[in-house]
């Protein structure tokens, strides 16, 4: 796996993405998650940590700082399923089209891996996922959840 991620068209000039974890910023994305996302608000550092040291990490950075501008976190086994979770962009950041040009860029290289399966959810942001491919799950009636709590 290289750590730098082909590009997807439509990511905005300046910007880069890279799967490389030496490059992360895991207080930035610690920060955003437990503070802005309603699915992770209050999640500790040591369980983002240890999401972040289980998965495949995708950042996506200013070139010329080098800042950490947009995240997206997959769980997978690289061969036949994912989970894309975690898909956050900066404040300051949004409005320039990273968010989709990131998860266009994770789509693309769990391709390459041969994934066949990937599975999100999100409460709101269907569309911006729609426009990559995803859909409602034609079965859900076949799916089931197991939550363990404690």
């Amino acid at each position: 796996m290289t750590d730098i991620v082909t590009a997807p068209t439509g990511l905005a000039e300046g910007y880069e993405i890279s799967t490389d974890p030496g490059r992360l910023d895991a207080a930035r994305v610690h920060h955003w998650l437990s503070t802005d996302a309603y699915w992770a608000l209050g999640r500790a550092r040591d369980v983002q940590d240890r999401a972040i040291a289980g998965s495949l990490n995708f950042g996506v950075y200013e070139t010329a700082s080098g800042a950490l501008a947009a995240y997206a976190r997959v769980v997978t086994d690289r061969t036949t399923f994912a989970w894309l979770c975690d898909v956050y962009v900066d404040r300051a950041a949004r409005g320039k089209g990273l968010g989709t040009a990131l998860v266009a860029a994770v789509r693309e290289e769990l391709r390459s891996y041969g994934v066949r399966r990937v599975l999100l959810a999100t409460h709101d942001a269907h569309g911006v996922y729609e426009k990559l491919g995803f859909r409602e799950l034609e079965r859900p009636d076949q799916w089931m959840a197991l939550t363990l709590e404690g």
